[in-house]
């Protein structure tokens, strides 16, 4: 994927941009977004659009296989002094300066890379969105996560548990639940 502003340097101007368009060498994705690929997945563009965001939540969940369930946004994650991101495709969720770079890595997504929370940080979102998730799919995502276990870094988890908000209830409902 290209900007405008990438397009206009490899091109030379908004005309050869249009020819490139005529000829199906390059393809308008939404405003000032290009790809030389007709199809770009939600997600990829998203996460290339808002290079400071990592996917999350449902997302993430769907993304590792922790569910079947297809999220109807793209939920990303952002610094708490981020702009507010005005898209109806994604739902943001602010997280606190020193918690926010934990566990972030890039994965590939049907050929684009995207920034992702690895599945260690992942679990102890899961645990603090806990009240706010129904009741079924937090059961079914737990479950998978009992599954997974063994291939997890339980010193990952525990460290993440210990420097996220609220650690005394995560470690609690990790304790009693997963581990």
């Amino acid at each position: 994927m290209k900007t405008r502003a990438e397009c206009l340097k490899e091109y030379g101007s908004d005309y050869f941009i249009e020819k490139k368009i005529e000829e199906g060498k390059l393809f308008k994705i939404e405003k000032g977004i290009y790809s030389e690929k007709r199809y770009v997945p939600d997600i990829a563009m998203l996460g290339y659009k808002y290079p400071n965001a990592v996917l999350t939540m449902k997302s993430a969940f769907y993304y590792y296989g922790l569910t079947d369930v297809i999220p109807d946004e793209c939920d990303l994650a952002t610094t708490r002094d981020a702009a507010k991101i005005k898209d109806k495709r994604v739902k943001q969720y602010f997280v606190p300066d020193l918690f926010f770079e934990e566990g972030i890595e890039t994965a590939d997504y049907k050929g684009y890379d995207i920034r992702i929370y690895n599945r260690e940080r992942m679990l102890i979102e899961l645990i603090r969105y806990k009240t706010k998730l129904p009741f079924d799919y937090y059961k079914e995502i737990i479950l998978n996560y009992r599954k997974l276990l063994p291939s997890l870094d339980i010193q990952k988890i525990q460290d993440y548990a210990l420097i996220a908000p609220k650690s005394n209830k995560v470690m609690e409902i990790l304790q009693m639940e997963v581990l």
